[in-house]
């Protein structure tokens, strides 16, 4: 590895770096007391006791040295300036949108948006689930369906969704077929195409124009308005897919449907689509929010997230994630989809641009941008070039034999990038960033100039039965917060309810919440990242083609991998990806029938769900008394399984905190019976710098960039899923129908809808890389691991620690075992979770991978006074159990089952507990200083998924 633009950082203090000095929390002397506390003298024997031997690397990392924050902008810059930012008007389901500055600022570039976890702790999570709950009003409403879910991955993944969806609803047994209409998105055929290949799907593209052809279908995808632009009335097919039972999925775009009549209201099913052009940048493919909503009678087979009212322990309504036990990958085996994560922070971002417009705003920019196309098809028509459809809402499609390439190059050299459908046809689309100057540009480019027709009053281009009649967006939040003052103002209230790392700590357990710094984050908003569209000519992106590509070679570095691809655009992408990749390296080899994947049964519930996606049958491997994978059993698998042995996917470390001292024994007996190992990336932050899973025996690794790359959680996405293959894996990485250049030409096809899948975050773990450089990579692992076991040191005598591995220490988490204490006191890990609200803590996570025990990470990021702020309020809780024990408190009237306490129930004058005010409020005397306020008490879950509302609920609701 080369690097030669890095300069090692001047400064002789900082053997490291000066920002892995501040990216690593513990000073030099708060990791000695850390060391002592844990019962070492230095860092290097810890380590040797903690990590085996076994899979340490000998090489260190071939990484560029670390540069300085101002260097590494500096070379961000250059690379930002590599690309070429023209007017992009080619469509394809990515439009040009203008992000308003209120949004930017407080929600895009905002640390209390941007670094909050999951909303799995609700009484926490007021704000963002406030606005998710928008969000799904939004499409709801707009879609014309009455459940909407929080978010997508993308357009093209909706569809893949969509299309199991369809099937799962039909009760057939067999894969039997799914009918595309031939003028949807290409991108996402071919991503619906890849998911259906391992389920034995057949999917068939057709011109559906006319109606439906012959054949049994159990679904039908429609796009509306069509890649080409056209506006069709779909009831007709919609009323002829019912009629053959088959479900409908309409593919819509969100502005049109401001003025378009929505698919709910001809009869679909199912409608997805992307939230982009609602104030998201292109950012060269993303991320950007998918939807979809969907009829009634299948709202809870809906995968994905969805937000519901449902009401606190004093009455009040509050929001809070819905059917949480439905989240598909929770079921495993039995999984119909592995979405663990969405695009949270990105729907935010749309909804609130829907909040900032209203219906009224949107609906004029819809206008706005039909009035542009209809003006292009006006001044064509008049300058005798042929516009192909009648009826369109803001894309043009114009037909000019053998003239296309012609035209989009005259339209390049006036700064516009139109769409090359083929040799004979070129497509304009336009959007909320057109101007009449865009408009004369692409005339001239096809030789005609702007007539008066183009310029004054053109009629409407698609027909008055397809107008929409139906309100929408009518709740009050659409329309309270019309200046920017309000708006800023709604944002802040938002913010201030929910906890994120801006606040403090957030210790979950096998997500790695660590520092997501502002320079990583500064590059994401520039418009030389921005603004790119995914489709442009690839020398517009050529600052972009070479960062990812050095990022790429970093991680392939770091993970002693052979190749790497970005393209997964979350974890549980990359799983698939990872697995579609052995499957197909089988198949290569005449081993279709391999299709076993044995997987531990401590591995995270995204494994199992992406192994049946896979079309892979799953095996549960046994653990044993110490949390590691059972050999025995492991043995006997492969004994009964060894000839259809296609995988087994292993965390490592384990998702029980530990480094297993026997994983290069499983990766060889899997080896041995013909199977591939796929070691789950998830907790790369224990071996960045000092093993590789490419070294030590596996085959095929997902990262999370959002964890250990410092891409932030949003809320619950974006994130990054790439995977890393050995070399006789490197063929069956994702590929790319639109970019020949995003991966191999015997390639698995699509797994996301962009090329490089979400590369406008890619700039953030660029960044990391380059400001930690090898050595502070490393010292981030090593912070990460001395920090977990700090905590296991101070919390083991009032916790017990359940796992450990050699010499008693953990890997970079551990899991505190409240079970005998809930077995001794009533108390539980969920009372310990919600009295931690109460310190003003985001709870460790809860129930998982063992039921009845709190999950801690606390990553290399936090200082040695959070730790022990953190560890204070676990021991001054552990001392409220013992008084509940011993009487002190009452068994059901304490601090703990009731908390979370607000200030509105404080002051009440209802005040009935048998424990004082300043006790529920004021455990600590540091709380003093600093207190967290919950918006609400400890909500009701049970009775929000009996009385399922998604979407807006009225003002009266939150009434007294």
């Amino acid at each position: 590895m080369t690097g030669q633009f890095f300069a090692p950082v001047a400064s002789p203090q900082h053997p490291r770096s000066a920002f892995a000095d501040r990216h690593v929390g513990p000073s030099a002397a708060d990791q000695a007391r850390m060391l002592a506390a844990i019962g070492y003298s230095g860092i290097e024997a810890l380590i040797d006791d903690a990590v085996p031997a076994a899979i340490r690397t000998s090489r260190p990392l071939d990484l560029p040295p670390a540069l300085s924050e101002t260097a590494a902008l500096d070379r961000l810059r250059e690379l930002a300036s590599r690309n070429t930012v023209l007017t992009s008007m080619i469509g394809l389901g990515y439009h040009g949108t203008t992000t308003p500055g209120v949004i930017m600022r407080n929600v895009l570039e905002n640390p209390g948006w941007y670094t909050a976890y999951t909303p799995y702790q609700p009484e926490i999570s007021q704000g963002r689930l406030e606005a998710l709950l928008n969000f799904q009003t939004v499409v709801a409403d707009l879609t014309g369906l009455p459940v909407a879910n929080a978010s997508m991955l993308d357009e093209g993944t909706a569809a893949a969704e969509a299309m199991a969806l369809a099937h799962r609803v039909s009760k057939r047994k067999e894969p039997g077929t799914f009918l595309v209409d031939g003028d949807t998105l290409p991108q996402t055929i071919e991503v619906v195409r890849t998911r259906a290949i391992p389920l034995g799907i057949e999917v068939v593209t057709a011109d559906l124009s006319a109606g439906l052809p012959d054949g049994d279908f159990f679904g039908v995808l429609l796009q509306y308005p069509g890649t080409s632009g056209a506006v069709r009335d779909l009831e007709p097919v919609i009323a002829q897919a019912h009629e053959r039972g088959a479900r409908a999925v309409v593919a819509a775009d969100l502005l049109a449907l401001t003025l378009l009549r929505p698919p709910g209201e001809s009869g679909a099913d199912i409608a997805v689509g992307s939230a982009q052009r609602f104030g998201v940048p292109y950012g060269f493919g993303g991320p950007h929010a998918g939807y979809m909503a969907v009829g009634e009678g299948i709202q809870r087979q809906l995968p994905g997230r969805l937000v519901g009212v449902s009401v606190d322990a004093d009455g009040a309504a509050a929001y809070r994630l819905a059917l949480q036990t439905r989240e598909q990958h929770i079921r495993r085996e039995k999984a119909t989809s592995n979405i663990c994560t969405a695009q949270v922070l990105l729907a935010v971002m749309a909804s609130m641009y829907a909040v900032y417009h209203g219906p009224e705003g949107l609906a004029a920019i819809a206008q706005r941008a039909h009035r542009r196309a209809a003006e292009i098809a006006a001044g064509l028509r008049a300058g005798g070039v042929e516009v192909v459809h009648e009826a369109f809402f803001d894309t043009v499609l114009a037909r000019v034999p053998g003239r296309a390439a012609e035209v989009v190059a005259a339209a390049r050299d006036r700064g516009i990038n139109l769409r090359p459908a083929d040799a004979d046809h070129v497509g304009i689309a336009c959007d909320e960033t057109t101007l009449p100057a865009h408009v004369t540009a692409v005339l001239e480019a096809f030789g005609v100039t702007a007539s008066g027709e183009a310029a004054g009053e053109v009629a409407e281009a698609f027909p008055d039965a397809l107008r929409r009649e139906s309100p929408y967006l009518t709740h009050p939040v659409f329309h309270a917060h019309r200046s920017e003052t309000a708006m800023l103002r709604y944002l802040r209230r938002l913010q201030d309810k929910d906890i994120a790392l801006d606040r403090s700590m957030i210790p979950l357990g096998s997500c790695t919440m660590k520092l997501n710094a502002t320079a990583e984050m500064e590059p994401v908003t520039w418009p030389e990242f921005a603004d790119v569209h995914p489709f442009a000519p690839l020398d517009q992106a050529a600052g972009y083609v070479e960062l990812i590509g050095e990022l790429e070679e970093y991680l392939a570095e770091i993970t002693g991998y052979a190749k790497v691809s970005v393209q997964p655009n979350a974890g549980s992408q990359g799983e698939l990806a990872g697995l579609l990749a052995i499957r197909g390296y089988h198949a290569s080899r005449g081993e279709e029938h391999r299709d076993v994947c044995l997987i531990p049964s401590s591995a995270h519930g995204t494994n199992a769900a992406s192994a049946v996606m896979a079309g892979m049958r799953v095996v549960v491997v046994r653990c044993d008394e110490g949390g590691n994978v059972d050999l025995g059993d492991l043995h006997a698998k492969i004994g009964k399984h060894g000839d259809r042995l296609a995988a087994i996917m292993v965390t490592y470390p384990s998702t029980h905190g530990v480094f297993e001292e026997s994983i290069t024994d499983v990766c060889a007996a899997v080896h041995e019976a013909g199977g591939q190992v796929y070691v789950d990336g998830a907790n790369l932050n224990a071996l960045v710098g000092l093993a590789r899973p490419g070294e030590f025996g596996s085959d095929v690794s997902h990262l999370n960039l959002h964890k250990t790359f410092c891409i932030p959680h949003g809320g619950g996405g974006p994130g990054v899923g790439p995977i890393g293959v050995r070399a006789h894996l490197a063929p069956f990485l994702p590929s790319h129908p639109l970019r020949a250049e995003a991966g191999p030409e015997t390639g698995v096809g699509p797994i996301s809808a962009a090329p490089w899948g979400s590369a406008g975050i890619l700039p953030i773990s660029w960044a990391y890389i380059a400001m930690m450089g090898p050595d502070g990579l490393r010292a981030a692992t090593e912070g990460a691991i001395v920090g977990a076991n700090y905590l296991a040191a101070r919390l083991g005598p009032h916790y017990p620690i359940l796992y450990t591995g050699r010499n008693g220490l953990v890997a970079h988490e551990c899991i505190a075992d409240l079970r005998k204490i809930t077995k001794e006191t009533g108390i539980t890990a969920e009372d310990v979770a919600k009295r931690l609200i109460d310190y003003g803590f985001h709870a460790p996570t809860l129930s998982f991978p063992v039921a009845g025990t709190l999950m801690i990470e606390p990553t290399e990021s936090e200082d040695l006074a959070e730790l022990d702020r953190f560890c204070d309020a676990m021991i001054e809780i552990r001392r409220e159990i013992r008084r509940v024990a011993d009487g002190g408190y009452d068994a059901e009237d304490n601090p703990l089952k009731n908390a979370p306490h607000t200030a509105g129930c404080l002051i009440s004058d209802d005040w009935k507990h048998a424990y004082t005010r300043e006790e529920a409020a004021y455990p600590l005397p540091s709380l003093r200083e600093a207190k967290y306020w919950p918006p609400v008490r400890r909500i009701d879950q049970a009775y929000g998924d009996r009385n399922l509302v998604c979407s807006c609920p009225p003002p009266e609701a939150f009434e007294d």
